[in-house]
């Protein structure tokens, strides 16, 4: 049996109404990209499809990016916004894209 938790608890541990859902993004540059184009193609990426759809997105890299995608504010991300993010990375013609499916951010 699930134990009861009051709201504030909930929301500090992050479960039930409070859960957040994001998912993972990798992708890679062609070889002989530029760093100029790479921070060009990721101001597009945040101005473009991260910024407006109220998204976030924490992720390192240079040629090979990996990174997590989540919501601005405490929410789940849907099969929309990976869909979104798939797009415009196949749109740029970006290599070795990788989109997985939702999970916890804070459990998975």
């Amino acid at each position: 049996m699930a134990a009861q938790r009051s709201r504030r608890l909930r929301k500090k541990m992050h479960i039930d109404e409070f859960q957040e859902l994001g998912f993972s993004v990798a992708f890679s540059f062609p070889e002989d990209t530029s760093g100029d184009t790479i921070d060009t193609t990721l101001d597009a990426f945040i101005n473009e499809v991260i910024d407006p759809n109220g998204l976030a997105f924490d992720g390192s890299g240079f040629l090979q990016w990996e990174g997590l995608v989540c919501l601005q504010q405490t929410g789940k991300c849907t099969d929309e916004h990976r869909e979104l993010v798939r797009k415009w990375l196949e749109d740029r013609q970006l290599n070795n894209i990788q989109v997985t499916e939702l999970f916890d951010v804070w459990w998975d």
